[in-house]
């Protein structure tokens, strides 16, 4: 598809990447010093230092860098006149839209690669662990990845409408608070459909934290793919329907 091939090529000089690599690494940096500060050993070993990185990390800043990186991405259209050349294109909305999420996509799961590989680092240069991560924070990280995929596209769709860099950050930031508050009260039908609180959702999976059951589930994890695929569909088709009745700017 040209229009996805056309934004991965625009991902060359973006600032993009920056936000790929700090974000995951400084929650690993905060994680790391904050155990170290206080003193408090690792008592599991991996899943304390997962813990004290991976469950904090997917509360807020997660989403919020993929908002970020949402912004950044639909930040050309905004300028000049591109908004009107864009909409001038003879390409189906359904391409571009697809073609910003895709590039969201692979963003959201470098950052997640960033991530597993600076927890590793930190496992063993920082805390001396024993052998390195369990093969279940793996299998973890690649829901994390999906679950990515319906935050990116209500994202894009958000960037897509606001030309403001940091308008659709700050829905995020209620987004996740929300997502949160429903992690709480343990509404789990509406965790599985509020993008955000899936997002979260996905990164305490294994934890025991709020509502998860501490096990990495087969039944677990379908539900969050499941409800992750979904969703991005939903969104998906529901942005290119508003692209499509966009016009040009005066």
């Amino acid at each position: 598809m040209g229009s996805v091939r056309a934004e991965f090529l625009k991902l060359k000089r973006s600032l993009s990447w920056a936000v790929v690599l700090l974000l995951p690494l400084m929650a690993v940096i905060t994680g790391a010093a904050n155990t170290v500060v206080s003193g408090e050993p690792l008592e599991d070993d991996w899943h304390t230092l997962w813990m004290r990185v991976v469950v904090f990390y997917g509360l807020f800043p997660l989403a919020v860098g993929v908002a970020v990186l949402a912004s950044l991405v639909w930040r050309v259209e905004h300028r000049g006149g591109n908004w009107n050349a864009l909409m001038g294109r003879q390409v189906p909305s359904l391409h571009v839209v697809v073609g910003k999420w895709a590039v969201l996509a692979v963003l959201s799961a470098a950052m997640q690669v960033v991530l597993m590989a600076g927890l590793v680092v930190a496992g063993k240069l920082v805390f001396d662990l024993p052998g390195t991560l369990p093969p279940r924070y793996f299998l973890v990280s690649a829901v994390i990845v999906l679950a990515c995929l319906p935050v990116a596209a209500l994202q894009s769709g958000l960037s897509m409408l606001m030309r403001s860099f940091a308008s659709p950050v700050a829905v995020v930031l209620l987004g996740s608070a929300v997502g949160v508050l429903l992690e709480v009260v343990r509404i789990e039908a509406l965790t599985v459909i509020v993008p955000y609180s899936l997002l979260s959702r996905a990164t305490q999976l294994g934890t025991g934290m709020f509502a998860d059951g501490g096990d990495v589930t087969v039944g677990g994890v379908a539900v969050i793919a499941v409800a992750a695929l979904g969703l991005t569909a939903v969104v998906i088709a529901g942005a290119a329907a508003v692209l499509d009745r966009r016009d040009v700017r005066a």
